[in-house]
């Protein structure tokens, strides 16, 4: 039998032609699981999987370290569309030394880690302190939103309705993952063969230090699951240096935030059990009933600072007496935000709400948030140092799924005859001058850099998904290319691209980086603007090179063989280990390669409407993008006065529709 290092990249280069992007891992992750709904009086369970949830996770490969010239190569590769070619000969002569004297060192190093800690991979411990030890606040800098599709059923998107629905479908998710009857995470290759009650048969009967094995003989792929553990009962605590994740797997009940207000309720009986729909109904009902003021001072805001200045305010904060309600807070098993808010159907004041506002209504230190408006427009806000998109999109979808085929409460649904303020508590908070003046000063900061983001969005029609496969194209591919051309057709110049991959076929794996700029990409854009460009048929051509490189780069970066996830282990060994920093990373060209002037994550699936993110720099844009039925769509931000956004999404649309232009023709 070959090893599991060494058949990982065999079936991936063999089989995967393109494996799942962190964000776009519903493009492959096939949504009809062999699941049990149960009826309207059975709420406990959304899945009674035969094949247990972490029934794989012990046989998963490890995620390999790349050869150290196989990384130098693919840097220089990736530099080679973006940086000035007698800037690139000096940064070649720093690789090769690099290569040959620190590099060799330190990669020794990385490797010898590696073997002393077989349980996890040599990325993820290094991944959590690069997002811990980061003093930024999270909002605009970290937390994505994801934004649902409205329920079919339009007397189902009442606010109450809704949110009790989500409330009771996300409980049912994390009942099941709990109780391993949530479906495993698996990528089939051959869905007919493997995605079966057959397979899953097997597969239980499989020793679980084999099962990933049984699954490859099948060509199905499992996938780490071991963020999950992480998105139920678990917060960010702000320390002075380096934050923590803590989780509460025992707590019972709910954080509800309504005008600034912090509510909280048991969800759970004494034996687990959810308590039945018509008494969360109650409890819901009561607190958007409730008509107490807002506070002057919401102590959310200290969750949108600096993480020294919120750490600081939180141990006063305690100091003050206020330890119990923040421990509340932090041990919910999530927090579900009601605000007052109506969005209708405006995409970019939507956009602005479910990112970072109104921040008197969130608390963005939880895993997620889940957000409803006074419309029922509903969206997820999630903080990422716990976690990646496989995680958070399969509990996206499954309670979207559920909440819509089960209706646990309706229209006519009658509230329990209960006396609810005896059963939901509203937290208050002991407040001196020195928190009212960090509030008030978080709230100026936010104001400040929230008045700068723009966001401009492109619903495009004239392309979609299917129609650029019918051309034997990667609808990605196409979409990075627009992305590429808009910036050139502005600007005159290429620029560090950032597209997110993820590593999830490998334990304890994260995400990697696909840069999307390559030779293959800079020369169509640079044909497509010339005054006499190419030929129809030699413009498919290139398109067709753009897809071929843009897949093989893909393929690599899920195979854990990109170079940048490499690059910053072996930073990462230079920096525990004390050594003087290598000239490679104090190098121009290298700070300019991460400087992500445009950083984009594409997602895909039957409950998501839109989902965004600010850009990683001042002077960048965030791009957040996907495939909707039958459009391609865009959600642009940006800093002005940095950038122009709207000029950009101009330009973007120019260019699909120069794209498009040749695809008419073939």
């Amino acid at each position: 039998m070959m090893s599991r290092t060494k058949v990982l990249p065999y079936l991936i280069e063999n089989r995967f032609h393109v494996f799942a992007r962190n964000k776009e891992c519903l493009n492959f992750i096939k949504l009809q699981r062999y699941s049990y709904h149960g009826s309207e009086g059975d709420i406990q369970y959304i899945q009674n999987s035969v094949v247990p949830t972490m029934h794989f996770q012990d046989s998963l490969p490890r995620l390999p370290i790349p050869e150290l010239d196989k990384t130098c190569e693919r840097y220089i590769t990736a530099l080679m569309p973006i940086t000035p070619s007698e800037r690139l000969q000096n940064t070649i002569k720093i690789v090769e030394k690099f290569k040959c004297e620190e590099g060799k060192e330190l990669q020794e190093e990385l490797k010898a880690s590696n073997s002393r800690n077989k349980h996890t991979s040599y990325i993820s411990g290094p991944w959590f302190d690069m997002y811990l030890k980061s003093r930024s606040p999270l909002v605009l800098n970290f937390n994505p939103f994801l934004a649902f599709k409205d329920d079919p059923k339009k007397e189902f998107n009442t606010q109450l309705i809704k949110a009790t629905n989500m409330l009771l479908s996300s409980l049912r998710f994390m009942k099941s993952l709990r109780a391993e009857i949530l479906e495993p995470e698996v990528y089939h290759l051959n869905p007919e063969k493997s995605d079966t009650p057959f397979f899953r048969k097997l597969m239980r009967l499989m020793p679980r230090k084999f099962a990933w094995y049984g699954a490859y003989l099948f060509k199905a792929f499992p996938l780490d699951m071991s963020q999950f553990n992480n998105l139920f009962n678990s917060t960010r605590i702000p320390r002075v240096g380096k934050d923590e994740i803590q989780v509460f797997p025992e707590a019972r009940h709910v954080i509800v935030l309504r005008n600034g207000h912090f509510y909280t309720f048991d969800v759970l009986d004494g034996d687990g059990n959810i308590m039945p729909p018509a008494y969360i109904f109650s409890l819901m009902s009561y607190i958007l009933t409730d008509s107490c003021p807002p506070p002057s001072h919401p102590i959310s805001y200290l969750t949108t600072e600096n993480r020294d200045t919120w750490a600081e305010a939180r141990n006063h904060l305690e100091k003050l007496g206020n330890a119990e309600q923040l421990k509340l807070i932090d041990s919910a098993i999530f927090v579900l935000s009601l605000d007052d808010e109506s969005l209708q159907e405006d995409l970019v004041k939507s956009a602005h709400h479910m990112l970072h506002g109104p921040a008197y209504n969130r608390w963005f230190d939880k895993s997620f948030t889940l957000i409803i408006t006074k419309d029922g427009k509903a969206a997820i806000n999630f903080e990422h140092a716990w976690g990646d998109g496989v995680a958070v999109l399969r509990y996206f979808n499954e309670i979207y799924s559920d909440s819509i085929k089960n209706h646990f409460v309706r229209p006519k649904t009658v509230p329990a005859n209960i006396d609810a303020s005896h059963r939901v508590r509203r937290l208050d908070f002991v407040l001196d001058e020195a928190i009212q003046s960090s509030v008030q000063n978080a709230r100026d900061k936010l104001a400040q850099q929230t008045n700068n983001l723009q966001f401009n969005i492109l619903q495009y029609s004239q392309m979609n998904r299917e129609s650029i496969k019918q051309n034997k194209l990667s609808p990605d591919s196409v979409a990075q290319l627009g992305l590429q051309m808009a910036y050139y057709k502005i600007n005159g110049n290429f620029v560090a691209t950032y597209e997110s991959c993820s590593t999830s076929a490998f334990k304890h794996g994260r995400t990697e980086t696909v840069r999307p700029v390559t030779k293959a990409t800079k020369r169509c854009v640079e044909e497509f603007h010339k005054s006499n460009p190419a030929t129809s048929a030699e413009m498919r051509a290139l398109l067709k090179e753009c897809t071929k490189v843009h897949n093989q780069l893909t393929k690599e970066a899920a195979m854990g063989q990109g170079f940048d996830r490499h690059l910053f282990g072996l930073r990462y060994m230079a920096e525990k280990h004390n050594h003087k920093l290598p000239a490679l990373y104090q190098d121009p060209v290298y700070l300019e390669a991460n400087h992500f002037i445009l950083s984009t994550s594409t997602l895909f699936g039957p409950a998501f409407s839109g989902g965004g993110f600010a850009p990683v720099v001042p002077d960048g844009f965030g791009i957040g993008y996907g495939f909707l039925e039958d459009t391609m769509g865009f959600l642009v931000s940006s800093y002005s006065p940095y950038r122009n956004g709207e000029e950009f999404v101009n330009a973007l649309k120019e260019s699909f529709d120069q794209i498009h232009k040749v695809l008419e023709k073939s």
